[in-house]
């Protein structure tokens, strides 16, 4: 038992070591430990003792803070970094918001569903929050926005731009109007101008602008001596005012109550959640499945054009918080065959629609409408269209045709036989000619010869478009008509006079009749 007892006597001794006051520490006697500034000096070991590892004092770095914001605003003001502007044109703006109430709330209303997720990307990539509020300036956080100019979505990227920044755009979908994919393309957007510019406004202002219009205000500017900030630079009114409304709208945001605004409840938290999908589905049965409206289900899915989504260019879709979990859970019961009505056809020749809504079991009509086509056209070769599902459509649709589709189309032709005149000197080539069709195929209508010579008035079959065969007949109907009036003004001169017989002037009277023309003045009648 001795051995026992003197293990357990070392052992407390080496416990009570490990306990002793260290640097910094507090003993028994209250006494403080000082702690250098730099590193310790510490003396060396003797020869088989472990070396001493050097110590550093740390310095204290400010705690962030913990309390959540409140909701959207405070946390959308706590990231306000851009430097603010004060000008005239900034009070003009906050007294034209601030005297339309019902705009802001319509406005703040709209963009419940996508701030968060703004605000989160600008967080996350350590971007000014102020840029959170542009889309009230762009299209009043409207996805389906449309400028005159052709810029789309809530962002208002222009088609080119758009494309430069992987946005696409086709006949299925417009992912300008995206709210993940535009919000994306967007930042980066803003980014690449301030690191052009190095300055917010200036990069505002080339994303209203141009880039290239931004860098040539400056150089100017630096050519004549003049400065070169954003309120320096020569721009277009629009311009102008674009960061002074971005201003006013952020000092409303800032403090609502100096405006007499009052900004809706907008909670800190996800409107959205994104959930996968493996099989192209109907846009009404999506929302059906979501137990949400469809007018819901769109505002959160803008970009698409068509009653259907394809898993292939789409492959997820975007559904109030609350609801993705019921929408998982119902479309796991769902039959995958029985999602959507639609499918892509891609046209292996051009072909007339009725003919290709014959071929799929489609009325006409109802296939003209769902890919908005006029009536009487062929579609071309390599065109995609909607059709329905199944009578030998394929259920599978690759990805290449649905972030490729395109639809071309033109007039379909439609020939009518008709006849025309020929007139003096005319030939089958010279007639062909002036209908802009080949001499060897009007030949062959009319079993003769492309350089054979034609009589005046000789009457020629043409095959050509309805409007201008209805222009050839009338045509020829005249140039026939002058023939027949002339041969018959020159019978009625050869007419015999006082007491010769009528007989000899009767052929004229008649040819004159049955063009329509009186043998007396050679004019039509009216």
């Amino acid at each position: 038992m001795k051995w026992f007892h003197g293990a357990a006597l070392a052992a407390s001794i080496v416990l009570a070591g490990c306990a002793a006051p260290g640097p910094g520490k507090t003993g028994d006697d209250g006494a403080a430990a000082t702690a250098a500034a730099g590193p310790r000096v510490v003396p060396q070991p003797h020869a088989g003792e472990m070396s001493t590892v050097a110590m550093t004092e740390l310095r204290s770095i400010p705690v962030a803070p913990l309390d959540a914001p409140a909701d959207i605003w405070d946390r959308v003001r706590r990231g306000f970094s851009m430097p603010d502007l004060d000008s005239d044109l900034v009070r003009q703006h906050e007294q034209w918001y601030a005297g339309r109430p019902d705009y802001i709330e319509r406005m703040v209303e709209r963009s419940r569903m996508y701030i968060f997720h703004v605000v989160e990307e600008l967080e996350l990539r350590g971007m000014p929050t102020e840029l959170a509020l542009l889309p009230y300036i762009e299209s009043a956080f409207n996805p389906q926005a449309v400028s005159s100019a052709k810029a789309a979505g809530m962002w208002q990227f222009m088609p080119g731009t758009g494309r430069d920044f992987q946005l696409t755009q086709n006949i299925l979908r417009d992912d300008r109007r995206d709210v993940l994919d535009s919000t994306r393309a967007a930042l980066d957007y803003l980014q690449k101008l301030h690191g052009m510019f190095g300055d917010w406004h200036l990069a505002l202002a080339a994303y209203n602008w141009g880039q290239g219009n931004v860098k040539r205000a400056i150089e100017r500017n630096q050519a004549a001596g003049l400065g070169t900030g954003y309120l320096d630079i020569n721009m277009p009114a629009e311009t102008r005012n674009y960061v002074p409304k971005l201003q006013a709208v952020k000092n409303i945001i800032a403090n609502p109550q100096a405006h007499g605004a009052v900004l809706p409840l907008i909670e800190n938290h996800p409107f959205f959640d994104t959930v996968e999908i493996t099989h192209d589905i109907d846009v009404e049965l999506a929302a059906r499945l979501a137990e949400v409206r469809v007018e819901d289900f769109k505002a959160l899915n803008p970009s698409q054009r068509k009653p259907v989504i394809f898993a292939a260019g789409t492959p997820q879709v975007l559904l109030p918080w609350n609801n993705a979990a019921v929408f998982k859970q119902n479309l796991a019961r769902a039959r995958p065959d029985a999602l959507a009505s639609w499918t892509a056809w891609v046209a292996p020749a051009t072909l007339p629609s009725r003919e290709v809504a014959s071929r799929f079991g489609m009325d006409e009509a109802e296939f003209r409408e769902m890919n908005s086509l006029p009536r009487g056209v062929l579609i071309k070769s390599g065109s995609t269209v909607l059709v329905r599902r199944g009578n030998g459509a394929s259920t599978a649709v690759d990805g290449h045709v649905v972030n490729n589709a395109q639809l071309s189309y033109a007039p379909e032709v439609v020939l009518r036989r008709t006849t025309v005149r020929a007139r003096q000197g005319d030939s089958i080539a010279t007639l062909a000619a002036r209908y802009d069709l080949p001499a060897g195929t009007v030949a062959g209508w009319n079993r003769s010869r492309p350089g054979a010579a034609l009589k005046r008035g000789q009457a020629v079959a043409l095959f050509l478009p309805v409007r201008a065969a209805a222009a050839a007949a009338r045509d020829g109907v005249a140039a026939g008509g002058r023939a027949a009036a002339r041969s018959a003004k020159a019978s009625s001169k050869a007419a015999p006079r006082k007491g010769a017989s009528a007989k000899s002037a009767a052929p004229a009277r008649a040819a004159a009749k049955s063009t329509g023309k009186s043998a007396s003045k050679g004019k039509p009648r009216r």
